[in-house]
């Protein structure tokens, strides 16, 4: 796994940069609220971030070397449905039982003129559920070199 943002590729255990992944039930978010949106959540999450019920917390990893559509299809395949789309290269939401998914992609330099997709997952879920779910995520979206 990388560190999202600082172009190191050293498989140094850091994802997304903000040290929040280590189980400490920290949300990761920005506090910033999306106004308006109501889906059912008891909060008002950006775009970027899954609304989340009481209890939950967030979590955001990102990976680079694939794709938003493979991120979606092994979200799907951990037991989550597709929000808003039946194409898994469409999606930007998954669900599943106990946590939600947003998921968005960028291009990042990798080094000089070499340019990879990042991918990053931002979770809102049950404790549980999130600590269930995430190591199996990262063992599938996990590449490494050879």
């Amino acid at each position: 796994m990388i560190d999202a943002g600082d172009g190191n590729d050293a498989g140094d255990g850091n994802d997304a940069g903000d040290g929040n992944d280590a189980g400490d039930g920290n949300d990761a978010g920005d506090g910033n609220d999306a106004g308006g949106r109501n889906d059912g959540s008891v909060d008002d999450a950006p775009e970027s971030h899954p609304p989340a019920e009481e209890g939950w917390e967030r979590k955001e990893v990102a990976y680079r070397g694939i794709s938003r559509r493979l991120a979606a299809h092994y979200l799907v395949n951990l037991g989550g449905e597709l929000v808003g789309t039946a194409d898994p290269a469409e999606a930007t939401r998954v669900d599943g039982e106990g946590w939600r998914a947003v998921l968005s992609a960028e291009t990042v330099k990798a080094a000089g003129t070499i340019s990879l997709t990042e991918v990053t997952a931002s979770f809102a879920g049950e404790p549980e559920a999130l600590a269930e779910l995430l190591p199996k995520y990262r063992q599938k979206a996990m590449r490494a070199g050879g």
